[in-house]
């Protein structure tokens, strides 16, 4: 049997970082309200002449450089986010540009927080299959600019990043399991309704999200796939070396490892650092546990995230 396992990671944070204190003088709120409640102290924002695909690529020229895979080598790129350079082409293929790779499947995956595992099983199934046999996953995000930065609300919450992953075939155990789900009729809890309508933008443009309903949610969705996950795979909790889940909120991801009787010693936490980056928070979270020493080689990780859709799902795999 093959298997998709990861070669290396990468990540890229703009260099322009928020402090809550930042938000402060722009909103009604405290470095005290934003971290009580959200665990955030940070966001990185970017730069105006920084695109998605420039976050993208430079996570990704790390994540090749670490897995000492040429550009040329890889066959696949599926970038995952809801804040591409333009409506089309994909950001995937501009990525592939940027790289210098010419030739190769290219297309985005459109998820949300949710996008790095749907990303990720897409890929998976496409080493598996035979159809790839190096493939670049990419969670990259610009949030920065569909959050209305007068909605204390929401403002505090997002930021911008990018995490990459390079796959490639193996012999040895890498991704092991993996579960999706998506259910439209939770629209209403997290969305941007505008819509492109000749040549005008109808709608709201900036982030709408019910925090309550989505906190629920959230924790009782991501705590049942990741059961899920485990039950199905026969892998108990206590034989996850760590959990590396969507970086949204401090409160869900504790709730959500309570209710899978994980600890916290097991969790990667990089909410602090960077806030909610949506598809790039998981990508970003597992570099930075790479590169600090904590994941190593042979662990086992469950991986784990939920977006506005709502889509959600998890991935377990041997590092």
């Amino acid at each position: 049997m093959k298997y998709a396992k990861i070669l290396g990671t990468g990540s890229y944070l703009p260099a322009k970082r928020l402090s809550n204190d930042d938000l402060a003088a722009m909103v009604d709120t405290s470095d005290e309200w934003i971290t009580a409640r959200t665990g955030i102290r940070y966001r990185h924002i970017a730069a105006e002449n920084e695109q998605t695909s420039d976050l993208a690529a430079a996570a990704a020229r790390q994540a090749l450089q670490a897995a000492g895979v040429a550009a040329d080598d890889i066959d696949l790129i599926i970038v995952a986010t809801a804040t591409p350079d333009m409506q089309f082409p994909a950001t995937a293929t501009i990525v592939q540009h940027k790289l210098g790779i010419g030739g190769c499947a290219a297309f985005d995956v459109a998820a949300v927080c949710a996008g790095f595992m749907y990303a990720l099983t897409t890929a998976n199934a496409y080493i598996q299959s035979g159809l790839a046999q190096k493939a670049l996953v990419i969670g990259a995000e610009t949030f920065s600019r569909i959050v209305d930065w007068r909605d204390r609300t929401t403002c505090v919450l997002f930021g911008d990043g990018a995490g990459a992953v390079v796959l490639g075939v193996a012999d040895e155990p890498g991704i092991l399991y993996s579960k999706l789900h998506a259910d439209g009729a939770y629209l209403d809890l997290l969305k941007v309704p505008a819509s492109m309508q000749g040549g005008q933008v109808c709608g709201n443009p900036f982030v709408e999200m019910d925090g309550q309903g989505v906190f629920k949610f959230a924790v009782k969705t991501l705590a049942q796939v990741g059961a899920d996950v485990l039950a199905e795979s026969g892998i108990s909790a206590e034989e996850i070396d760590w959990v590396v889940p969507h970086q949204a909120n401090k409160r869900i991801i504790d709730s959500t490892a309570k209710h899978l009787g994980i600890g916290q010693d097991k969790i990667i936490y990089t909410v602090q650092d960077h806030g909610n980056t949506s598809a790039a928070s998981i990508p970003l979270a597992l570099d930075a546990g790479v590169r600090d020493g904590r994941i190593r080689r042979g662990q086992r990780l469950l991986l784990e995230g939920i977006g506005g859709g709502f889509a959600w799902g998890a991935v377990l795999l041997t590092y």
